[in-house]
């Protein structure tokens, strides 16, 4: 059972646009961990019907590190992932993004936190369908009070290799095209901390590995923390650390065999 299958339809708009980003987020990265887990806990369901999907998480992510969760379905990889991005709410244990609690943060206070901060792609790209490339990408921009939304969404678009699609619509799209928009959407606003969740798990062999090298190499420019969801042992062994995860709790925490990391 996933507790994360309603993500994208929060990840690209917050549900309250005008709210002001966390002052905290807002400045310079302080120093020590990105991300820092201690006893994390999630729960669905009451009585009988309860059930324990994350059991005593305890997780430390560094600035610009690059991270696999790595694991069968109903692992908890996924649940996981979007609790460590705001989109999830925690039962329990303690959960610092940046320095700031997301336990103590309202819904409202979760979307101010993510929005311009944290970037998340998705596997099933969550594209609005009446939009272009060019206004999917430029539109959370303007929500969020960008007076060169247009300008910097162009420009996102032709680092990923879109530049001549910017007016073409998701339907005119290849699949490996509709997540290279969405790689530039979640890039846009600069964000810390780059997740995705098998970003290349509706793509065939040769898009998927496009796309791969695309999300490494445009988080590293960027300079993001790039967490990352994924079933694929060689994609997971591209990143600095790969955390399995078993039944709602991790089981290693290491550097692929064979990285000098």
């Amino acid at each position: 059972m996933q507790a994360a299958t309603n993500l994208g339809m929060v990840a690209a708009v917050t549900s309250d646009p005008k709210a002001p980003p966390s002052p905290i987020l807002s400045g310079p990265f302080l120093s020590g961990p990105v991300i820092l887990a201690k006893g994390l806990t999630l729960a669905l369901g009451e009585g009988e019907a309860r059930v324990e999907i994350l059991r005593g998480i305890d997780l430390q992510i560094g600035a610009g590190e690059t991270v696999a969760l790595l694991g069968p379905s109903g692992s908890g990889k996924s649940s996981l992932l979007a609790v460590l991005s705001g989109l999830e709410r925690m039962s329990g244990g303690t959960l610092l993004v940046a320095g700031q609690d997301f336990a103590q943060l309202s819904e409202d206070g979760l979307a101010a936190a993510r929005r311009g901060r944290i970037g998340i792609v998705l596997q099933a790209f969550h594209l609005l369908p009446t939009m272009t490339a060019l206004e999917n990408v430029a539109t959370p921009l303007e929500l969020a009070g960008a007076d060169d939304a247009m300008d910097i969404a162009r420009a996102q678009l032709e680092a990923v290799g879109l530049g001549h699609r910017l007016d073409h619509y998701p339907t005119q799209l290849s699949g490996g095209e509709q997540q290279r928009v969405a790689i530039a959407r979640a890039l846009a606003p600069a964000p810390r901390i780059l997740f995705a969740d098998e970003p290349t798990g509706n793509l065939d062999a040769a898009n998927g590995a496009a796309v791969a090298d695309l999300l490494f190499a445009r988080a590293d420019a960027a300079g993001a923390t790039l967490v990352m969801v994924t079933h694929d042992e060689d994609l997971a062994h591209r990143c600095q650390r790969i955390v399995r995860l078993a039944d709602g709790h991790i089981v290693s925490d290491d550097a692929p065999s064979g990285s000098a990391a």
